[in-house]
């Protein structure tokens, strides 16, 4: 049995939720009335993950943005600790991690013709039930934005 889905790739309006499914990949994303630049410090700063990241409740990291290869571990919502590794990185475009040794969700900004952006999170099919997480943590991005905004203005 095939079934063929239509593939969105880009949002068309802010708080449009989009899911993206492939034969093995799961993708879930919002577009941002912000820049990507304020969208890649929120999700790059581990000083912010406890603060969008559901399942993040400390992060243990000796700088305090992450880059290529950066090694660290979060205390998750249960209580345990973990070690983490980001394993890819493009610096304001894309960074992904490995948690416990296993590979985790990807983050991915993605530009528009205006000022805006969206913000994936892809993760592998398998773990598709994640993606309510990842709807949380948009959701709570959103806010951290609308946060930082309203105190620049």
């Amino acid at each position: 049995m095939s079934i063929k889905l239509n593939f969105i790739n880009k949002l068309k309006k802010a708080h449009e939720l989009v899911i993206r499914i492939s034969s093995n990949r799961i993708s879930i994303g919002r577009l941002y009335n912000a820049s990507a630049s304020s969208v890649w410090n929120v999700i790059t700063d581990t000083v912010q993950w406890p603060r969008w990241g559901p399942t993040v409740k400390r992060v243990e990291l000796a700088e305090r943005f992450i880059r290529a290869g950066s090694k660290g571990r979060v205390l998750t919502a249960i209580g345990v600790w973990l070690p983490f590794v980001i394993v890819e990185y493009e610096h304001a475009r894309f960074w992904s991690w490995k948690v416990a040794s296993v590979k985790a969700t990807g983050h991915r900004i993605q530009t528009t013709d205006t000022e805006d952006c969206s913000l994936w999170f892809d993760m592998p099919l398998i773990a598709a039930p994640y993606s309510l997480i990842c709807r949380m943590a948009l959701d709570r991005i959103e806010n951290l934005l609308s946060e930082s905004a309203n105190l620049t203005t």
